[in-house]
């Protein structure tokens, strides 16, 4: 992991240093310690190239689930065993989206959404966004 560098200091293998959190990287480099050269983009910058993260797919396909629900049940609570068909760009047959799962976990991992995710919640009506 560590490699000797000369006055004392030490610098990290590129790999191991893209693994590490931006905070992680700040504390070693007040430390001396640094990347043994440039670290490659990370992972999140490749898949904003190439469009939206598994994640960012998953989480549209539910809000698209939601809002069909909206529209056609007029309310926001929805049973947890609700599944919601829905038709999704590219595919030839419909998309089942377990709703009531997706509403449930979205709202217990609310802290990690983006701005624009919880936006797109609140011009839903959901509350807790």
């Amino acid at each position: 992991m560590f490699q000797p560098f000369e006055h004392g200091f030490r610098e990290v293998d590129p790999g191991t240093w893209a693994q590490l959190s931006i905070e992680q990287q700040e504390r070693l480099s007040g430390l001396g310690i640094k990347p043994a050269e440039t670290p490659s983009p990370a992972p999140t910058a490749k898949r904003s190239a190439k469009g939206p993260s598994k994640a960012q797919q998953a989480f549209q396909r539910g809000l698209t689930a939601l809002a069909q629900w909206v529209e056609r049940e007029g309310q926001r609570s929805v049973p947890r065993g609700h599944r919601e068909e829905i038709a999704v760009d590219g595919e030839t047959e419909p998309v089942i989206v377990r709703l009531g799962v997706w509403v449930s976990n979205t709202k217990s991992r609310r802290d990690k959404l983006t701005r624009d995710q919880l936006d797109a919640l609140r011009m839903l009506g959901v509350g807790w966004a």
